[in-house]
């Protein structure tokens, strides 16, 4: 055997790359038998053509089950009250093998960039509790309170700078500028580097492909380690010269502080990651949805008082994260099925935000919708997103910028959408605005 073969990493496909391989154009949720119905392909994402799946199964299997070999068994709740209860009860639905669809319990491949990197979302009681408790300093409401002139002073440079009744990319323009500036803030990373946060951030979920966010999975094991690497040089500095910054609050933090460094990385990757999807995606949903749905942008537009209720409704609507995964400890039921110990559960926020039995109309955008607020898309119970308020901060304060600047933004087409099942968002979405006289 050669020196190369004997060094090279194996290789092994996730369950996205297994379901991506099937190919675009999957049939129709209705074109075929509801057992055969996965809704894990991201083409369906890709293609936005996930609605009827989930429209299907909710009224025919709402507690559906696949099985396939990168997997093993697993099962996707789509329907709200289901969703909520299993959410609800960790001691029965453990996060501690992971948030996103992964390999059966034991056949993890040894080789995996992300061995050893358990951050506490994928944690239970009561390390999870101790170490979110860390953090979660940073997205109180005097902390908020803080930021917010900071987040409209930036907010308000990046707006004034747009081209006028010129195409640009809203994307990369205006929602990864916004959040990248208010991840390095919150980590003082250095400010010339903040694109990197966001690129690790689409490193971490992105299936390899050609042309893709990555091609092969050697690129993202590299680029991975580009962030492990960088990560460690912070983590030193801020152990000797503490700030008042995410970084320093795990290097020092009693729960935190004696971690191994895969721990503080996954610690770190799911605050990027958790900054970065949920407010880059709602703030380009924000601009497709009042664009897809025009009375409710001239709604706006007549009574920007309407703008928190609004936030509340874009972020149900768009649901920037699908789903999030949970394991049986045990043998139980949901919805009259039986799961077995060790089976996989899929959350699927992106249904439950759909059902009819909670949201009247729930496929189109009501910015006035009393209900907006009970949406799923930052999860329930100890594992809501610790900073939903800081989402929703960002966005209203957008919104509250955007509306006496410019009479319209224009989508010019069809946006182009992020290749997951897990993160349901935009990769190019081209627009124009009009500045007001």
């Amino acid at each position: 055997m050669s020196e190369g073969a004997r060094d090279a990493q194996p290789e092994f496909r996730t369950p996205e790359q297994e379901q991506a391989a099937l190919g675009a154009n999957v049939p129709g949720a209705y074109d075929m038998a509801v057992e055969d119905i996965n809704p894990v392909n991201a083409h369906l994402f890709k293609e936005d053509r996930w609605q009827e799946v989930f429209e299907r199964l909710r009224a025919e299997d709402p507690v559906h089950f696949n099985e396939i070999s990168s997997a093993g068994r697993y099962w996707s709740l789509t329907r709200y009250a289901d969703i909520k209860k299993v959410d609800a009860d960790w001691q029965t639905f453990s996060s501690a093998r992971g948030i996103s669809l992964g390999f059966p319990v034991g056949q993890e491949p040894p080789q995996s960039p992300f061995s050893g990197s358990s951050p506490f979302i994928s944690q239970d009681p009561p390390s999870h509790d101790e170490q979110r408790k860390t953090v979660a300093g940073v997205v109180a409401p005097p902390n908020l309170a803080k930021l917010e002139p900071l987040i409209r002073e930036r907010t308000r440079m990046v707006l004034d700078s747009l081209p006028d009744d010129e195409p640009f990319d809203w994307v990369d323009t205006v929602s990864i500028e916004l959040t990248t500036m208010m991840l390095a803030t919150l980590f003082d990373f250095p400010f010339e580097d903040r694109r990197k946060l966001t690129r690790w951030s689409d490193v971490v979920f992105a299936i390899p492909e050609p042309g893709g966010i990555v091609e092969t999975q050697d690129q993202k094991r590299e680029e991975f380690m580009e962030c492990v690497q960088y990560f460690a040089r912070l983590w030193e500095e801020r152990r000797v010269k503490p700030g008042n910054d995410l970084v320093s609050m795990l290097v020092h933090g009693e729960a935190t502080k004696d971690m191994a460094a895969a721990e503080h990385l996954g610690n770190l990757l799911l605050l990027i990651v958790g900054g970065n999807d949920t407010t880059r995606n709602t703030m380009s949903g924000s601009i497709y949805a009042l664009n897809k749905f025009p009375a409710q942008y001239d709604k706006l537009v007549a009574d920007p008082t309407l703008i928190p209720r609004m936030v509340a409704e874009v972020i149900r609507w768009q649901t920037p994260l699908s789903y999030m995964r949970r394991t049986a400890n045990h043998d139980c039921e949901v919805g009259g099925k039986q799961i077995r110990g060790g089976d996989q559960v899929l959350m699927w926020y992106i249904s439950g935000n759909r059902d009819p039995e909670v949201f009247e109309n729930a496929d189109e955008l009501d910015i006035e919708r009393a209900n907006a607020r009970n949406h799923l898309s930052f999860g329930f119970g100890i594992h809501r997103c610790m900073g939903n308020r800081l989402a929703e901060l960002q966005l209203r304060v957008l919104w509250e910028e955007i509306l006496p600047r410019f009479g319209k933004i224009e989508m010019l087409e069809e946006p182009t959408r992020t290749f997951s099942s897990f993160v349901h968002g935009y990769t190019h979405m081209p627009v124009r605005v009009k500045r007001k006289a």
